[in-house]
């Protein structure tokens, strides 16, 4: 899929597509670096955990699997969003309806997949109740299609790579000290 993107992004100078689905990817493992945190920090759990069979497991929460699905993610939430960046939808703009509802796709999906005990939360404040639901709306979903639409409104490609390169750093700088400085195992 990238390889194809990163094909028509040469011939048309669209690099869009591509930096939403390193955005949400990047925002991913933001994610899955702190739920390390969690889980080293407090001795206890992570926040979530992703247990059972899996080809390739990167972290407590995260395997190969997972990875992949947000991956592809940015790029299919930006092919759904209207060419027309004023377009309203019951006078909502229709880029943050359609962050709005993937988002609540993504938390159906994630309390379905929690419900089947395939991904496990230890946590009173991020479960199936309302309160934790509406946690893991805004920080465990809404941030990465809010940041893919940040990082696709920004005017130059400079401005697009620099959001890039500090969405990443944040991350790589915590899993180096994590795992290489303090020795954390998560």
């Amino acid at each position: 899929m990238y390889t194809k993107e990163i094909h028509l992004a040469r011939k048309t100078a669209n690099w869009d597509p591509v930096f939403a689905g390193l955005t949400v990817f990047g925002l991913d493992f933001f994610n899955e670096s702190w739920n390390g945190w969690v889980l080293a920090i407090s001795g206890r759990s992570a926040v979530w955990t992703a247990p059972g069979e899996t080809a390739l497991r990167t972290t407590v929460g995260w395997n190969i699997e997972i990875m992949f699905m947000f991956a592809i993610l940015g790029i299919v939430f930006y092919y759904t969003l209207p060419e027309d960046k004023n377009k309203k939808v019951f006078g909502i703009s229709e880029k943050w309806l359609s962050a709005a509802v993937y988002t609540a796709l993504c938390v159906f999906i994630e309390c379905m997949l929690n419900k089947a005990g395939l991904l496990i939360w230890e946590y009173a404040w991020w479960n199936r109740t309302f309160a934790g639901v509406w946690l893991i709306y805004l920080l465990g979903y809404f941030i990465f299609f809010v940041g893919a639409i940040v990082i696709i409104g920004l005017k130059t490609k400079k401005q697009k790579l620099t959001m890039l390169g500090i969405i990443y750093a944040v991350p790589i700088l915590m899993n180096l000290f994590g795992f290489g400085v303090m020795g954390w195992n998560y």
